[in-house]
C-alpha cells in the first residue's frame, strides 16, 4: 500500500528561539514546541519560567521530557519534504534586533509597546495567534521603548494632560492629575498640528502681503522716475531752443557792434551807442534751475533700512503667534500733489 502523503505547515516544526527545524523537541504544557537546548538556556537565563511564544508562566519549572513522537515525524520529513526555514534578514547597523532571538539576531519587524520589547517576523506570531496578546499595541520597530515609559510608574505613556502640557501613565491619571484635562495623544497632536499648519498659512499670508507692497512700490517708484526724466528732458529742451535764440540775438548784436566800431562817423557813433549798450534787466537773463528732493542716496539708505529689517525678521526667533494678514506691514508710495511748478519739480517718496 502506497505512503499516504503529508501536508504540513513549514512553522509547526520550527523552534521560535533559534528560528531552525526542531532538534530533541520538548513540549510543554501549554502545547508549544522547542528545542530543548534552546528552551533550557531561555529558562535558565529568565528569572521566571514563561513559554518564550505565548508568554505563559509556570510554577513550578516543568520538567522538560523529549517529544519522541515529534522527533520522529520530523526525522522522516526531514528526508522528504521538509525544508530550511524560510531566510529572514538579519539585524543590521541601524536596525532594530529583535529581543527574543538568541544569538545573531534577526531585524524586528513591530514593537510591542504592551511589552515594551520588538520582535522578528516569527517571534511577532503569537501576537497574531494568542487570545492574551492579541490586544496589544503593535508600532514600527522603536529603538527607544524605553522613553515611552513612564519614569515614575514604568507604564506606557498613552494620555496627553493639557493642563500640565505633558505626556502621562494611566497610573498618572489617578495619582497626580485628578481634575486636570487629558485627550489622547493622537487628539494632542492632531491639535498641534493643524495649529502648525494655520501658522504656516498666516506667515505665508503676510509675507505675500509684504512682497506684493514691495514690488508695488518698486513699480511706482520706477514709474515716478520716468517721467520725472521725461519733464526734465521736456524743459531742457525748451531751455535749448530758447539758448539758442538767444545766442542768434547776442551773435546780431556783437555784429551791430563790430560795425559801430569801425565807423568814421562820429555823430552816428555818439547817436548809436547808447541804445547798442544798454544791459539787459536781470529778469531778462535765461535761468535754468532744477530743484528736486529726490536723492538716490537717501533711497539706497531707506532701502538699506529695510532690507536689514527684513534680515532681523528672517534670523529671529519664531514666536507662536503670528499677526494675521490684516496685521500685516504695509508699505506705501504716494508722491504729494503738485501746487506750484517748484513743487512740479519735486519729487518726494514715502516708503
Amino acid at each position: 500500500m502506497a505512503e499516504a502523503q503529508l501536508f504540513v505547515s513549514q512553522d509547526e516544526f520550527t523552534c521560535s528561539v533559534c528560528l531552525d527545524t526542531l532538534t530533541d523537541p520538548v513540549t510543554i504544557p501549554c502545547g508549544h514546541n522547542f528545542c530543548l537546548k534552546c528552551l533550557s538556556n531561555y529558562w535558565d537565563q529568565s528569572q521566571e519560567c514563561s513559554c518564550p511564544q505565548c508568554r505563559h508562566t509556570f510554577m513550578p519549572r516543568p520538567e522538560l521530557k523529549r517529544n519522541t513522537l515529534l522527533n520522529e515525524v520530523i526525522k522522516k520529513l526531514k528526508k522528504t519534504t521538509l525544508s530550511p526555514p524560510p531566510p529572514q534578514n538579519y539585524a543590521g547597523p541601524g536596525d532594530v534586533e529583535c529581543y527574543f532571538c538568541t544569538g545573531k539576531k534577526f531585524r524586528a519587524v513591530k514593537s510591542c509597546l504592551t511589552c515594551m520589547a520588538s520582535y522578528c517576523q516569527t517571534h511577532l506570531q503569537p501576537h497574531y495567534e494568542g487570545d492574551a496578546l492579541k490586544h496589544h499595541k503593535l508600532v514600527d520597530p522603536d529603538r527607544n521603548l524605553k522613553e515611552k515609559l513612564c519614569e515614575k510608574h514604568q507604564k506606557s505613556l498613552e494620555i496627553f494632560c493639557k493642563t500640565d502640557d505633558s505626556c502621562i501613565c494611566v497610573m498618572c491619571v489617578v495619582t497626580g492629575h485628578n481634575g486636570h484635562k487629558m485627550v489622547k495623544l493622537e487628539t494632542e497632536r492632531e491639535e498641534k498640528q493643524m495649529s502648525v499648519v494655520r501658522e504656516v498659512d498666516e506667515n505665508e499670508k503676510s509675507f505675500t502681503a509684504l512682497i506684493r507692497c514691495i514690488e508695488e512700490a518698486h513699480r511706482k517708484l520706477t514709474e515716478t522716475i520716468r517721467e520725472q526724466e521725461k519733464r526734465e528732458l521736456e524743459k531742457a529742451e525748451v531751455v535749448m531752443e530758447q539758448l539758442k535764440k538767444e545766442i542768434e540775438k547776442l551773435k546780431r548784436r556783437e555784429a551791430e557792434l563790430k560795425e559801430l566800431s569801425e565807423t568814421k562817423d562820429h555823430l552816428h557813433f555818439l547817436q548809436t551807442f547808447s541804445s547798442c549798450c544798454v544791459l539787459p534787466a536781470d529778469g531778462d537773463s535765461l535761468s535754468f534751475t532744477v530743484t528736486a528732493d529726490f536723492s538716490s542716496e537717501d533711497l539706497r539708505k531707506e532701502l538699506s533700512g529695510l532690507t536689514k529689517s527684513l534680515e532681523k525678521i528672517s534670523h529671529a526667533d519664531i514666536m507662536t503667534r503670528t499677526p494675521s494678514a490684516h496685521e500685516a506691514p504695509v508699505f506705501a508710495l504716494q508722491p504729494p500733489e503738485p501746487q506750484s511748478r517748484d513743487d512740479f519739480l519735486k519729487c518726494e517718496f514715502v516708503l
